[in-house]
């Protein structure tokens, strides 16, 4: 099985910027892709970005030129590097992890941006 446990999240200032991270804590099965999803009150979940084993790496619309994921393979931890923020990336960011079984997700983390 795999779990993940996720850390950084908090209250940031309008351009601020944090960083999550994001670590599966089983070594012994093959990790694919791994990244992030948010979701805020009363909105869907979408995409925020998402990094593949070989690297490659993909972000959603809101994550453009602000955000950069990255990611250690043999700890199998993800990062996600946030910049710029503002108060619409308030919001639950939910770390994922795709293996050989079904997409594990992390609990959550709270990232709140004030104005």
């Amino acid at each position: 099985q795999v779990q993940l446990v996720e850390s950084g999240g908090g209250l940031v200032q309008a351009g601020g910027s944090l960083r999550l991270s994001c670590a599966a804590s089983s070594s012994s099965f093959s990790i694919n892709a791994m990244g992030w999803y948010r979701q805020a009150p009363g909105k869907q979940r979408e995409l925020v970005a998402t990094i593949r084993s070989a690297g490659r790496t993909d972000y959603g619309d809101s994550a453009k030129g602000r955000f950069s994921i990255s990611r250690r393979n043999a700890k199998n931890t993800v990062y996600l590097q946030m910049a710029s923020l503002k108060p619409e990336d308030t919001a639950v960011y939910y770390c994922y992890a795709d293996w050989l079984g079904p997409r594990v997700w992390g609990q959550g983390t709270q990232v709140t941006v004030s104005s």
